[in-house]
C-alpha cells in the first residue's frame, strides 16, 4: 500500500518512535523512507554596525558547515537504523523558515504516499499562536500522516 514514506525528524524522541513505526511499516512493504531534516536558513545580522562583527556572527560559509555537521547527527542515527532494519533509506537535508512548507515540498518531490511524524510541539497558548509543525502538515498534505507520540 505504501512504497514512499517520508519521515521528518528533529532528533527528538517522538521522531525516533515515528522513524520506528515507519521502517516497521516499511520493512513489511519492501518500500523506501525518505527521513528527511530541516535546518533553519542563514540569515545576515543587521545589527552589525561600526563595521565591527558582533559576537555569535556566523558567516554564510561558517552556517553551511554548522548545517551539515547538525544535519549528519539527526540523520546519521536514522540511517543507522534503516540499514539494520534492512530498509532501504534516502537521508536528506535542507534549508528552510518553514519546516512544514519543506516537509509538505518533500513528500511532493520524492513522490511519498505516506508522511510518518513525531508530535510533541507546543502546548496551551502558544500552540494557538504559532500552531505545531505536525499540526500544519496535517492539515496541508495531500497525503496520509500518521502521527506518532
Amino acid at each position: 500500500m505504501f512504497n514512499r514514506i517520508l519521515v521528518p525528524t528533529d532528533g527528538s524522541p517522538a521522531a525516533r518512535r515515528a522513524l520506528a513505526r515507519a521502517l516497521d511499516l516499511a520493512r513489511g512493504r519492501n518500500a523506501q523512507v525518505t527521513v528527511f531534516w530541516v535546518a533553519p536558513p542563514w540569515e545576515p545580522n543587521l545589527y552589525a554596525y561600526d563595521g565591527n562583527v558582533p559576537a555569535g556572527f556566523v558567516s554564510p560559509r561558517q552556517h553551511v558547515s554548522h548545517v551539515k555537521k547538525a544535519a549528519e547527527r539527526h540523520l546519521a542515527p536514522a540511517r543507522k537504523a534503516a540499514r539494520s532494519a534492512g530498509v532501504r533509506g534516502r537521508f536528506i537535508h535542507r534549508e528552510g523558515a518553514f519546516p512544514d512548507l519543506e516537509i509538505i515540498r518533500m513528500a511532493k518531490r520524492d513522490r511519498c504516499d505516506l508522511i510518518v511524524m513525531g508530535s510533541h510541539g507546543p502546548r496551551g497558548f502558544l500552540r494557538v499562536i504559532i500552531g505545531s509543525v505536525t499540526a500544519k502538515v496535517l492539515a496541508q498534505a495531500s497525503v496520509p500522516v500518521m502521527v506518532c507520540r
